[in-house]
């Protein structure tokens, strides 16, 4: 059994075939995922699609792309959606100053107040970072003891970088990006670096398709099913068996979010 800890089951790609596109999961051995939810209007779409089938769950958060919507206003509706029996975590939430969509002063400021909801609520934290670690983990650091399970979701960084997040006592999510072998390569020695209970997959469907799929997929659109290929790759990297790795995620990813 796999769990896939992030998949964007609320993009509209996935519009005309959800049910397909799960019935695929579980064939393939996914038989629990976490739909992120991205934005105000997403988290509420990710909350009534956990609602509605048994296998999904979801995040409540609004992405740092998404910053400048993040007012008091929707913070209070965050805080009604992380109330709801299927919403397991505060996110997707954190830093992105590679493409700075919205501006940094306002990313920074509704990472903090995304903590603050973790922090009342108890709920676990599902982080995006990208070119930010060290004001990431600046932010971050004060706040770590008050909270309560945090994944750096989607890792793409360095070796200095793992064990900043390691160090600070994070899960650290894998995607189909270690299966990249323009981009992800210098990811595959790092794998051993952290502990395996703090390790969990994802596909961040419909992106980050694995480039290493043969033959190779018509659509270029990820699905939660090639959650058996980056487990696969992870498993390699971490010279254990496809089996070993599956199980142990999948607890993980069960502890972590506190899944039935």
């Amino acid at each position: 059994m796999l769990i896939d800890i992030g998949a964007n089951l609320t993009h509209d790609s996935f519009d005309d075939d959800l049910d397909a596109v799960l019935k695929r999961a579980e064939k393939a051995g996914v038989s629990q995922l976490i739909v992120t939810g991205a934005s105000l209007e997403g988290s509420t779409r990710a909350a009534r699609l956990a609602t509605k089938h048994l296998q999904l769950f979801a995040t409540a958060g609004i992405h740092p792309h998404q910053a400048e919507e993040t007012t008091t206003d929707s913070l209070t509706q965050i805080m009604e959606l992380s109330r709801l029996p299927k919403v397991k975590a505060i996110g997707e939430t954190g830093l992105d100053f590679y493409r700075d969509f919205s501006p940094r002063r306002e990313q920074i400021a509704s990472f903090e107040a995304h903590i603050e909801i973790a922090i009342q609520t108890g709920l676990p934290m599902f982080l995006h970072e990208r070119d930010a670690h060290p004001t990431f983990a600046e932010v971050l650091k004060p706040y770590r003891e008050k909270l309560s399970n945090v994944v750096v979701h989607c890792f793409t960084g360095e070796r200095d970088v793992l064990h900043t997040y390691l160090n600070l006592d994070t899960h650290i999510g894998i995607t189909g990006w270690i299966c990249d072998e323009r981009r992800g390569t210098h990811l595959v020695p790092l794998i051993k670096d952290i502990p395996l209970n703090r390790l969990m997959i994802e596909t961040d469907a419909p992106y980050l398709l694995p480039r290493n799929i043969k033959p190779k997929p018509k659509s270029n659109r990820n699905e939660p099913h090639y959650l058996t290929v980056v487990c696969e790759e992870v498993a390699d990297a971490a010279g254990l068996s496809f089996e070993t790795l599956a199980e142990q995620t999948k607890k993980n990813a069960q502890a972590f979010f506190a899944l039935p």
